[in-house]
């Protein structure tokens, strides 16, 4: 047999056809005589029929015998479904295929979690068995759209000219961010070669090299504290361009994800996309990708504050803090219990406490603070907030970064209080002007906020050796719905500009050599003026399809501690590799040393809150990490002690009453026990399931 149609494409209009399915066997009905198979590929579900009078008493025989997941072929006839029993839910609801002739092409266990859409199953599970997870319609529907996009974009990206360049994956390393990883070389003993953080210097040497356009879907290495939106390996569409300014360069972006949301989406982004500067990011929104489905703006009321009578406003800005609020409009029907999960919120992200003002429908303030706030205070600090009846007001005082931590949070807490963050609206968002450098108090250095090659401002430029934390970049973000989807700038293209830049950055002349040598060799020979961008496929997925983490977007993801538990990666090496690779010089005696896997992982303990329907912030859950930990250390302990010569008991402390002497008697008869249960089952008093 060979397959004639797919299982999800059978139509009214292939009715009296001879067709030939495969594919699983999703779920099987015996009816005595027929059986029901709902037939299942990457395209969908097929009803097939299975009639002892049609088929021979062999493959019906055959037919009894499948279980959930057997991979079978029938050949049959395509019919129309009788009227009661049509699935308006399928788009093969309509028809069947009556079967004539099967053949079970391969059996299966019973999976450990059912084939279905958008099961409940644990992540660790599913991923320690992804190529069934894998069979799941809304996983397999993300891989397609995620093709669906690759291919879109690298259209829009060819119609405008660029050139698709393939870079190495075996690279120098030159740290700079996050760590590398890195591949010893069997030929160059004690040498590595590093995988890409990005493909940053190669696609600067192609512009050296007169590309003119370049655009590469690169898989990119960095090891780095994992989340939801970041994994070890990842692919982001990478392009650089020469001859062209900042300008240029966010136009041609606007246009590419406009493009590409209305092919694959079929929906229109409106055009130009807002543009912010980071320093308006952070004062309003508190983060430097803030998410824009929602107001909310920070207001700051510093000067207010620090002509008040309120003794916590008036120390912090005495002392340089800033005191700053947020209105949320309509929200002054909040109750204590959500006013009290939001100061706690505050708390965990490190503020001291929540002040706050409601403003009641009849207009009047309500709160402590109002008696310390003069009336034309009160009145100017609301008129500037926009307050009217039916708002609710949330106020900060600390040092500015804190304060925009905090409320920036807050803001976020807020909106979803109200589920304002719906995951089918989005809100794009180009943030510039970001600063070329911050301090890094940990390295006592200037570290580079995008990377060591940006551009900074001309009219800053006087001010790179005398204040560079004033200096501004050539730089810019694309945010979506309050996740940066990627980054971009003009490039340094001078060899001596580049020299200075890394001389700040805190790299020796020797040093900046041996990293970047060959870069700044090239650049002796003419380098265009260039910059690009580059965005992650994977985090632009995860938001197109409204999945919570990147890992419901890749095929094959790692889970949170980088570890893959389907083909349990990383793994221990022979001696006689790690001999080959010379990782064993100055080591005779050799022992590998698996690492110790904690008594409780973060998997487990995501795990637990589910099963207790808990949903846990970070703190918490370090603290219920540490609770389990210590329940299995004391248990392990339990395991230590020697009991071969003690009885076992009942209880753990003696049974014995010692207010009067113990006495033996005869127990109550059990159906007089029973008498006045409302319910009894096999001589017990039966309790009904009241809880799910």
């Amino acid at each position: 047999m060979k397959r004639s149609h797919y299982c999800g494409e059978i139509r009214e209009t292939d009715i009296n056809s001879k067709a030939v399915l495969m594919g699983w066997a999703q779920r099987r009905r015996d009816l005595g005589g027929v059986i029901f198979i709902d037939l299942r590929d990457h395209t969908g579900l097929a009803q097939i029929v299975i009639d002892a009078k049609n088929v021979d008493e062999a493959d019906f025989v055959k037919a009894e015998r499948i279980r959930s997941e057997y991979v079978i072929a029938v050949e049959g006839v395509i019919e129309k479904r009788d009227p009661e029993t049509v699935n308006p839910l399928l788009e093969t609801g309509t028809v069947e295929l009556r079967a004539s002739k099967l053949k079970i092409l391969s059996e299966a266990k019973t999976p450990p979690f059912a084939i279905e859409e958008k099961s409940s199953v644990r992540e660790e599970l599913r991923l320690k068995h992804r190529y069934l997870d894998l069979r799941r319609p809304d996983l397999l529907h993300n891989l397609k759209m995620r093709q669906k996009m690759t291919q879109a974009v690298r259209e829009f990206l060819m119609g405008q000219r660029f050139l698709e360049v393939e870079t190495p994956v075996l690279t120098k390393s030159t740290p700079e961010g996050a760590r590398d990883y890195l591949v010893p070389s069997r030929v160059f003993k004690g040498s590595f070669y590093a995988l890409p953080q990005s493909p940053q210097i190669y696609k600067q040497l192609l512009m050296v090299g007169g590309v003119d356009r370049y655009f590469q879907v690169a898989r990119c290495f960095r090891d780095e504290d994992l989340r939801a939106d970041r994994q070890p390996e990842f692919t982001q569409v990478d392009m650089e361009m020469s001859f062209v300014d900042e300008v240029e360069i966010e136009s041609l972006l606007e246009t590419l994800f406009a493009s590409v949301f209305k092919t694959v989406l079929g929906k229109d982004i409106a055009l130009p996309m807002r543009r912010m500067t980071w320093l308006e990011a952070m004062d309003k929104y508190g983060v430097d990708k803030p998410d824009l489905r929602f107001g909310m703006e920070i207001v700051d009321l510093t000067d207010i504050a620090a002509t008040c009578s309120f003794e916590v406003f008036k120390k912090v800005t005495a002392s340089g803090g800033v005191v700053r609020a947020i209105n949320a409009k309509g929200y002054g029907d909040l109750t204590r219990t959500e006013i009290e999960f939001l100061t706690q919120k505050a708390v965990s992200y490190g503020g001291k406490g929540m002040a706050w003002i409601s403003v009641r429908e009849n207009g009047e303030l309500y709160s402590v603070l109002t008696k310390f706030f003069k009336k034309e205070e009160l009145d100017d600090m609301i008129e500037r907030l926009d307050g009217k009846p039916g708002d609710f007001i949330i106020f900060s005082a600390d040092r500015l970064e804190a304060v925009r931590s905090i409320l920036g949070s807050l803001r976020l807490d807020l909106a979803d209080l109200r589920h304002l963050r719906r995951k089918d609206d989005f809100a794009f968002l180009i943030v510039t002007d970001f600063p070329l450098l911050e301090w890094d108090a940990e390295e006592n250095r200037y570290v580079a906020m995008h990377h060591p090659f940006t551009m900074p401002m001309e009219a800053d430029l006087p001010l790179l050796e005398k204040e560079p934390l004033k200096v501004r970049a050539k730089a810019y973000d694309v945010v979506l719905n309050g996740v940066e989807l990627g980054s971009g700038s003009i490039r340094i293209h001078q060899r001596e500009l580049q020299k200075r830049m890394f001389k700040l950055l805190g790299f020796s002349e020797t040093s900046a050599q041996e990293r970047f040598g060959f870069m700044l060799d090239a650049f002796q020979y003419g380098a265009p003026p260039h910059g690009g961008f580059a965005f992650g496929l994977d985090r632009l997925m995860m938001l197109v399809v409204g999945a919570d983490s990147i890992r419901d977007v890749i095929a094959f993801p790692k889970m949170r501690d980088g570890s893959c538990a389907m083909s349990q990666s990383p793994s221990r090496v022979s001696q006689s590799q790690l001999k080959e690779l010379d990782l064993l010089s100055g080591s005779k005696d050799y022992v590998h040393v698996e690492p110790e896997k904690p008594l409780v992982s973060e998997e487990d303990v995501d795990y637990v809150a589910a099963l207790a329907r808990l949903e846990l912030n970070e703190e918490e859950k370090e603290e219920l990490t540490r609770n389990l930990r210590d329940i299995i250390a004391f248990a392990d302990k339990l395991n230590e002690l020697d009991v071969s010569g003690l009885d076992p008991m009942a209880h753990v402390m003696p049974i014995e009453n010692v207010f009067r002497a113990d006495f033996l008697g005869i127990s109550d008869d059990r159906e007089l026990i029973l008498k006045a249960a409302p319910a009894q089952k096999d001589g017990c008093y039966f309790v009904p399931k009241a809880v799910e």
